[in-house]
């Protein structure tokens, strides 16, 4: 069998997003993002530590008719924390809208101000 020419590497995670600014500052604040850059109006591209970058997009061509581009409605993302408890009070103090409690002493999940389910994990 043919040998596939795509890396095994994921470049960048995308989360589709209403205002570009709103949630660049949004992020930045909850992941404590530096830098990153606004690209064709529509898309902020932040280097996250790991492999993959984190990518917020507007998605102008995949909005719906009504111009809306849905959310994600299952935690697809996965951010890690070597202090859960930690994070999830600095979640509950920015007031964050938390999805779930600490979940088997290993994660919780919780929504971006565009509703996006996005989840914490403990770092094994």
């Amino acid at each position: 069998m043919k040998r596939s020419p795509v890396k095994n590497k994921i470049g960048g995670v995308f989360i589709p997003v209403k205002n570009i600014e709103k949630a660049r500052e949004w992020y930045s604040k909850m992941l404590g993002l530096e830098g990153g850059e606004v690209y064709f109006g529509h898309l902020f591209a932040a280097e996250m530590k790991g492999s993959a970058g984190l990518i917020l997009d507007t998605m102008p061509k995949w909005r719906d008719h009504q111009g809306a581009v849905p959310a994600y409605q299952t935690p697809a993302i996965q951010f890690v924390t070597d202090d859960l408890e930690a994070s999830y009070q600095f979640m509950k103090d920015n007031e964050v809208q938390l999805v779930t409690e600490i979940e088997d002493d290993f994660y919780f999940v919780f929504k971006d101000p565009d509703g996006n389910m996005l989840m914490v994990c403990r770092e094994m």
